[in-house]
């Protein structure tokens, strides 16, 4: 396991179970003025890490709780993870000290240079040491767990040899890490591999799940029926409400983001959409509360 047991574990749910929103670019000063009541927001590390922005930031931080969720690490990649940019999310954290800090199962850079995706690896035994050494290496260098999200995919690899939800168990497992359990990505993937949503969600390793995701998507028709793409560009979709208050029931509550990051609504719409989460969150705790 990593050696970031043996430091000060910050990051493991400090974030209350409430629901969030993704803060982007154009709904900064809306929200400087309003200050809306919301549980808390994350944002993509990288937009942050120099320049007038973090500015922004920071005057955010002083009044909610901060989730940084990174795309830029490339924790699949076999050359490694770039130093560089390791120690600007680390700077960056220390800066800001957020409730957590997140990344992606998936890679995006060759020879240290940068694609402007987040692409699959094939979930092999090479795989998984990969990826847990980067993640290891990483959470040693912020000194605290991170997270890891499960990823939308629309193909398998033929020489994928390990299922992806054990896949994650045992990366959780080696490294000590967290996992976001982005409801969305499930039905994306589960939906174009034919694979059972419900079945996928039952098998993560409940005690690793700090977050949980909600987004839209597209569905285009092909050949061999629906296919869907992860485009966070719309309302939440039906069957991921759905299968959200299934891992509520299966997991319980976490902090819950709502993310929305192409053909951005009004803030008041994406708030509609993190209440509606947070009435399914309270729904959930009220009824147990009666059941004891």
């Amino acid at each position: 396991m990593s050696g970031v047991d043996s430091v000060a574990r910050r990051g493991v749910n400090p974030i209350s179970a409430t629901a969030g929103i993704g803060l982007r670019f154009p709904h900064h000063t809306t929200f400087l003025e309003t200050r809306p009541p919301i549980g808390w927001v994350e944002v993509h590390s990288e937009n942050y890490l120099s320049g007038p922005a973090f500015k922004v930031l920071e005057t955010i931080r002083r009044d909610y709780p901060l989730s940084l969720h990174s795309v830029g690490l490339s924790l699949g990649s076999a050359e490694g993870i770039s130093a560089r940019h390791l120690e600007r999310l680390a700077d960056l954290a220390r800066r800001l000290d957020p409730g957590m800090v997140s990344e992606h199962l998936a890679w995006g850079a060759v020879d240290h240079d940068f694609l402007a995706d987040l692409l699959p690896l094939p979930l092999t035994e090479e795989s998984l040491e990969i990826v847990s050494a980067n993640v290891s290496r990483a959470q040693d260098a912020l000194g605290r767990r991170i997270l890891i999200e499960n990823p939308a995919t629309y193909l398998q690899f033929a020489n994928s040899t390990i299922p992806e939800w054990e896949f994650l168990s045992a990366l959780a497992t080696r490294t000590g890490c967290g996992l976001i359990c982005d409801v969305n990505n499930i039905i994306v993937s589960t939906t174009n591999h034919g694979w059972d949503a419900a079945s996928y969600l039952r098998a993560l390793p409940a005690n690793e799940i700090g977050e949980y995701h909600l987004a839209g998507h597209q569905i285009r028709d092909s050949e061999d029926g629906p296919l869907l793409l992860d485009t966070h560009d719309r309302p939440v979709a039906p069957s991921v409400w759905d299968l959200f208050e299934v891992a509520l029931e299966i997991i319980g509550p976490r902090p819950t983001l709502i993310e929305w990051d192409a053909e951005l609504p009004p803030l008041p719409r994406l708030l509609a959409e993190a209440a509606a989460a947070e009435q399914r969150i309270d729904r959930y705790s009220h009824r147990h509360a009666l059941a004891r």
